[in-house]
């Protein structure tokens, strides 16, 4: 009977997760369809049929119920919202890779320093067949010591998977690294204040790159959730081949 009831709550916890959860999108790429799954803030999860990538995991296993382990996991900068090491503790397998900046390695536990990968901003690596590439993420004007987002310590990254080029920004303002790039099919940019940029300096940023599907995402500041359909509206007028993607990155618990 105990054994019953266990997994009846178990399926009950499974369906109250996966009602809660952001449709997931699908893009083609060479090899096979890659799945973008939104979860929270400034977390998601990459999926092709023999890979799986975490993005930023935080917020305990729960909300990767029902999806498979990762066999990649990035992390961006140090801070809470991007860095948690119980969750990563929590989700990891023995054969999960992490790609992590040095400020991040410095303070991994020993237990997660096993398959380590660390980049600093301008390096390139290639794991289980895609290209990686770290972005620089930093606060303007550009500082090694702002208490913020210092240029150097943190990393956003562009990665090639089947000849697409997927970027995730983290933590930045519209700096020229990020409006200098090339190619960009998918873009998740942040925006909230005051750690970050506006709306306005998000897309602005977003049309001189020009990436093909852009996610605004980690878009909660101090005082609320920034207005992302003003960003959509401004997007769309200043490029029409710009989509832009709004997604729930804050659902209800």
């Amino acid at each position: 009977m105990k054994s019953i009831l266990f997994t009846c709550l178990s399926f009950l916890l499974f369906c109250t997760v996966r009602a809660q959860r952001i449709p997931a999108d699908v893009i083609p790429t060479s090899k096979g369809s890659l799945t973008i799954q939104p979860l929270v803030h400034a977390t998601f999860v990459l999926t092709l049929p023999d890979l799986t990538i975490y993005a930023d995991p935080t917020g305990g296993a729960g909300n990767f119920t029902g999806i498979k382990p990762p066999d990649l996991i990035f992390i961006t900068d140090i801070h809470g919202d991007h860095f948690d090491s119980k969750t990563i503790s929590a989700v990891r397998t023995a054969n999960t890779t992490l790609v992590v900046p040095k400020a991040v390695a410095d303070l991994l536990p020993d237990s997660l320093k096993g398959k380590l990968v660390i980049l600093a901003n301008g390096d390139k690596a290639t794991q289980s067949g895609i290209s990686i590439t770290a972005i620089p993420m930093y606060n303007l004007p550009a500082s090694t010591t702002d208490p913020r987002h210092p240029k150097g310590r943190g990393n956003g990254y562009v990665l090639g998977i089947g000849g697409k080029n997927i970027y995730f920004s983290g933590d930045t303002q519209g700096i020229p690294e990020m409006r200098a790039l090339t190619g960009i099919d998918v873009a998740f940019v942040c925006m909230n204040l005051p750690y970050t940029m506006d709306v306005n300096e998000a897309a602005d940023a977003v049309l001189a790159f020009k990436p093909r599907i852009v996610y605004p995402y980690h878009y909660r500041g101090t005082n609320g959730l920034s207005d992302v359909q003003a960003f959509k509206t401004k997007v769309e007028a200043g490029d029409k081949n710009i989509e832009v993607r709004l997604r729930n990155w804050y659902p209800a618990k």
